[in-house]
């Protein structure tokens, strides 16, 4: 194998050596909501017509959990390696920048994808499966992915401690990801807020992915998908930049 691709296994590794806690437990944390959600407000909110709320809910949760351990994945590898001093010999190969991002970020979409899959599954006896376009549901998939993939890896390089991780993850992305319509339709939310909830990134993201379940959207899939590929080149473009120049890693 090649630099990268040695590096790539080496994380996939990581987190499938301890797969209980980092793809079971995610996995039941969404089985929870989706049993407490789907109880008390089944029959209760509106979203789509001819979609239950607790099918409307499966999306969502599968869509959040991926997000949220594609994020948790490459951020915790490289701060941990910080903390343990094991960056180092990463830090001794002749690996290019673009190496260290394929390998964290195609770890994260792996981990994300396993824990999306998870959830998925396990919904099945709960809701009857619904898949209006497969290609969409993969395409966000594997963005959605990838975005927080890479946002984990500018978190990772940027923390310096596991509080400042925490930080970042707890006050950024798990109100994003709560506040982007998992678990409503952002046109039950007034005037105001609905405009507020189309500056978040996150939504584009789940409203996409959901759009590939039941053919229906909060706003055209075509634009979600936009804005997601660019957002995720965007930050890409940082991440690469500052591998390269070894921000608080080689300084």
């Amino acid at each position: 194998m090649s630099g990268w691709q040695t590096l790539f296994y080496k994380e996939v590794l990581r987190f499938w050596k301890v797969s209980f806690q980092t793809v079971a437990a995610p996995v039941l944390t969404a089985v929870l909501y989706l049993l407490i959600f789907g109880h008390v407000l089944q029959g209760r909110v509106t979203v789509f017509s001819d979609v239950s709320y607790t099918a409307f809910l499966v999306p969502g949760l599968v869509m959040m959990s991926l997000l949220q351990n594609a994020f948790a994945n490459s951020s915790s590898s490289l701060v941990q390696s910080k903390i343990m001093g094991s960056l180092v010999f990463v830090l001794l190969t002749p690996l290019s920048h673009w190496g260290w991002f394929f390998a964290f970020v195609g770890a994260s979409i792996v981990r994300g994808l396993a824990v999306g899959l998870g959830v998925y599954v396990i919904t099945l006896f709960f809701a009857p499966p619904h898949f209006a376009s497969l290609p969409w549901v993969l395409m966000f998939a594997v963005l959605g992915a990838g975005l927080m993939g890479t946002l984990g890896l500018l978190a990772g390089l940027w923390a310096d401690k596991f509080d400042q991780m925490a930080a970042f993850q707890n006050f950024v992305i798990v109100p994003m990801t709560f506040l982007s319509g998992v678990f409503y339709s952002i046109q039950s939310l007034p005037p105001f807020w609905q405009k507020v909830s189309h500056l978040n990134p996150f939504f584009y993201m789940i409203d996409g992915f959901r759009y590939g379940f039941f053919g229906q959207s909060d706003t055209s899939p075509w634009l979600s998908l936009g804005i997601v590929a660019i957002a995720w080149l965007l930050v890409s473009a940082l991440a690469v930049q500052l591998l390269r120049t070894g921000y608080k890693i080689r300084n």
